[in-house]
């Protein structure tokens, strides 16, 4: 079936056509209400777009002519992209934005979206790797230990380790537990393992006990982007470089469900919203998987 022919501008140069599309679509999202990276995301990919057809134009004179010479030109930038091997979210962020683009021009574009694979196995740590990982931090001192010991053993967001205040954690002689102040206004209560309470407990000591912000530096308070920083710099002596707080978020969970807990259980522990997100730490990989089968039938 043919799509229908919608006239814009016929004849327009296409140069002229895209800068007023891009024009218009910045007004727009300057005044909705989107979250600030995503404005910037897609002010970004729409400035990409217009720039890539600059340098295709001869291919694509009726870019902004109707809808047929839309949907060709962003199909032929969905290919560019491709080739340039660029994840299946970014692409489809880009489609997004050039879609918005379009629509502010009014035209209704539909081109296919990229396939994002379904996530399999979460890149844990192996026990190894942690080890090396909480030597590292414990060598650079008491609050980078401190700091790793909440993301691996509390499964702490970056945002949410950031966040925590002294009165956050309650340490006793055989318990003690951390609140983290989570997405919107989720609070979950998380107990903490001997490991953890005793590496908090001296970054305490250091720090005392006074009522404020956990984790201070050289500078005054530690941002999120410094814990960030920590992580990348303990990760980098641990032979692991480009090492994220996420990773050990994701090797939290693992270890619990290698540990025998439930799908509910990981779910509250982690603060997840939905249990389909908690089910990818119950997809094996490939070294689980082959473990099972040799203990199976050997």
């Amino acid at each position: 079936m043919n799509a229908p022919v919608v006239p814009l501008r016929p004849g327009a140069d296409v140069a002229v056509g895209a800068q007023h599309a891009l024009a218009t679509m910045h007004r727009h999202l300057d005044r909705c209400k989107l979250a600030a990276n995503t404005i910037k995301a897609y002010k970004r990919q729409g400035a990409a777009y217009v720039a890539w057809l600059a340098e295709h134009a001869a291919a694509h004179p009726d870019a902004f002519a109707d809808l047929v010479g839309a949907e060709a030109a962003v199909t032929a930038w969905r290919k560019h992209l491709m080739g340039a091997r660029r994840s299946p979210a970014t692409i489809n962020q880009a489609l997004a934005a050039v879609t918005l683009l379009y629509a502010e021009r009014g035209l209704r574009i539909d081109v296919k979206r990229a396939r994002v694979p379904k996530p399999g196995e979460p890149d844990a740590l192996t026990s190894a790797e942690q080890g090396a990982v909480e030597r590292a931090a414990a060598r650079r001192g008491e609050r980078d230990a401190a700091i790793v010991a909440v993301l691996l053993y509390a499964g702490a967001r970056e945002e949410e380790c950031g966040r925590l205040e002294v009165e956050d954690v309650t340490i006793t002689a055989r318990t003690g537990g951390v609140r983290l102040h989570g997405k919107g206004d989720e609070v979950r209560d998380v107990p903490l393992p001997p490991t953890a309470r005793t590496r908090i407990s001296a970054w305490l000591d250091v720090r005392s006990r006074e009522a404020g912000p956990l984790w201070s530096g050289q500078r005054g308070v530690l941002s999120v982007s410094g814990i960030v920083q920590v992580v990348l710099a303990v990760g980098a002596a641990a032979g692991l470089p480009g090492l994220r707080p996420h990773r050990l978020r994701h090797t939290y969970a693992t270890r619990l469900r290698e540990g025998g807990a439930d799908l509910a259980q990981i779910q509250a522990l982690m603060g997840h919203a939905s249990l389909d997100t908690t089910a990818r730490y119950f997809r094996a990989g490939a070294t689980e998987q082959a473990a099972v089968v040799e203990r199976v039938f050997t």
